[in-house]
């Protein structure tokens, strides 16, 4: 009797650890379970943090554009962008192919001087400039998967002129 308590008491633990343990594990893309979206691994938009200099640079070197991602840590749909947006397959493979992506905190390092030049006044601002940092066109707030890789298309067609997405 008391080997049979030993066994009910173990399988519950069991059962309490697993269903836990699947609680716990973040979902991918498609919202099944699995590792964790790493975009150092290149599923989705690979970033330089916080380096305007460098991404110009980068830019002039590799012949691209350049997509800005304008945030605020404290913005939440910046939060969406960088959980469900950026991390996306289709995204990644035209951005990291067209641009030099950056990802600047409006509010510190270089942030607030390129918030000044740029005009930013809504987080998120997705900007796409050219090498030498002149704007081909933005867009503000958040973005599904497709309506990114639709703004990223349409940066590369207009080139060197000026117009806003939206």
């Amino acid at each position: 009797m008391r080997k049979m308590h030993k066994k009910i008491l173990l399988s519950g633990l069991l059962v309490m650890v697993a269903v836990l343990a699947f609680t716990i594990i973040p979902k991918n893309n498609n919202g099944e379970t699995g590792a964790k979206i790493d975009n150092v691994k290149g599923n989705g938009i690979q970033f330089i943090e916080a380096n305007w200099n460098k991404a110009l640079e980068e830019a002039k070197k590799q012949n691209k554009l350049i997509f800005l991602d304008a945030y605020a840590t404290w913005c939440g749909p910046c939060k969406l962008l960088k959980k469900k947006t950026f991390p996306n397959k289709e995204a990644g493979e035209l951005f990291n192919q067209n641009f030099i992506n950056v990802a600047i905190d409006m509010e510190k390092g270089d942030g607030p001087a390129l918030s000044d030049l740029y005009k930013v006044d809504a987080y998120p601002t997705l900007i796409i400039t050219d090498a030498d940092g002149n704007i081909i066109t933005y867009t503000k707030g958040y973005m599904q998967p497709k309506q990114l890789i639709e703004f990223g298309k349409y940066g590369l067609s207009q080139k060197k002129k000026y117009k806003p997405f939206n």
